[in-house]
């Protein structure tokens, strides 16, 4: 099935260890800091970090200078690179796979909201729910994802993610069936989604738009006050599985996290307020619709879902729900909605993006 030559032979942190070449990390930041915190736990040190040839500018990152990649290659016969940021940009991605091409490269699968690291101990402990879920997929195409996600994040090679990707406008087109009445979007984001939505089924006629950054939620806002004949509940408020105060982490959007629930502020997070989904449906105004739910909630899907139970039953819903966030998405969402909708169709696709952090899962009645 998955993955039993890369646990036999190359999990990425057992090769690392080995050190059979120095490490240098390309690019700085939160993503940097994650790998570095594996790599420390491990034992294994970092040689430098490097930046793009014309983005260096003579700064320091972990008590070191930063290279520019001309200045790796001068000063290191060979070397390993682990890839620290990501892109959806095609000549970002391009440039990616160029590198991978002539040197050894890794893009390293740290969870983004945090938990458990997808290692092949991780993997081994959870082998019958990925089995499980593998034969749940609607389509051989679906399978082939699930192997190729495995795979790369056993090893941290990239060249799985381009075989897995395809175009999100396949999904939106080909797997869901359309003809919505009305749209769910649980992490809107500034409305980038709902736009999309709207382009492809025409036919919305309701949404409910969920955002907690505040300064997100005001571009979100501003572009949903364009929007006429067109029934609008916007919330700024993190899609949860009830009522309460949590921590935000904000990053500006996208980078967003939930830390947990708290009263108060932290050095890191603000105090922000969470609903269900249900509770603010209290008129049943969503009712009978054919409806569209999407779940892009930073880490919070799982609550997300359990806090949208009435609203999925009591219409004709499907739904598309991001399995990036934490490591045991790929399994505990798919069998969580399973359960949930058990004659429900589920299609796994991996969008364009390095590393695999547009997964999505489509499911289809």
């Amino acid at each position: 099935m998955i993955c039993n030559t890369l646990l036999n032979e190359k999990n990425l942190w057992i090769y690392l260890k080995q050190k059979p070449h120095p490490i240098v990390i390309y690019g700085m930041g939160n993503g940097a800091d994650k790998i570095i915190d594996v790599l420390n736990a491990n034992g294994i040190e970092v040689a430098d970090f490097f930046a793009s040839d014309g983005f260096v500018r003579g700064h320091s990152f972990h008590g070191k200078r930063v290279l520019s990649f001309s200045e790796v290659k001068e000063k290191y016969e060979k070397f390993i690179i682990l890839l620290a940021f990501g892109s959806s940009l095609s000549d970002v991605m391009a440039r990616f796979y160029d590198i991978a091409d002539e040197y050894e490269l890794y893009a390293p699968d740290v969870p983004v909201c945090g938990g458990e690291l997808f290692d092949a101990r991780f993997y081994t402990e959870n082998k019958e729910k990925f089995e499980l879920v593998r034969s749940l997929l609607a389509d051989e195409k679906s399978k082939e994802v699930y192997d190729d996600l495995i795979s790369y994040k056993l090893s941290g090679n990239i060249a799985y993610l381009r075989h897995a990707d395809t175009p999100k406008e396949d999904a939106l087109t080909d797997i869901l069936s359309g003809g919505y009445t009305a749209y769910a979007d649980l992490g809107a984001y500034n409305g980038d989604t709902v736009k999309e939505s709207l382009a492809f089924y025409p036919t919305i006629q309701k949404i409910i738009a969920f955002e907690p950054s505040a300064k997100t939620f005001a571009k979100l806002q501003t572009y949903l006050d364009t929007l006429n004949d067109i029934q609008i509940h916007s919330c700024p408020l993190c899609a949860w599985d009830k009522k309460e105060t949590v921590i935000l982490t904000d990053g500006e959007g996208r980078n967003t996290t939930i830390g947990g629930t708290s009263i108060g502020k932290t050095k890191n997070g603000a105090k922000i307020r969470t609903s269900d989904c249900d509770a603010l449906d209290n008129q049943n105004s969503y009712k009978g619709e054919k409806l569209l739910i999407k779940y892009d909630v930073e880490g919070a899907e799982y609550e997300a879902i359990h806090g949208s139970l009435n609203t999925i039953q009591k219409n004709e819903t499907e739904m598309i729900v991001s399995l990036y966030h934490k490591s045991r998405d790929l399994f505990a969402l798919p069998l969580l909605i399973h359960e949930i909708l058990p004659n429900h169709k589920l299609y796994l696709r991996k969008h364009p993006y390095v590393p695999a952090w547009d997964i999505n899962l489509y499911v289809v009645r």
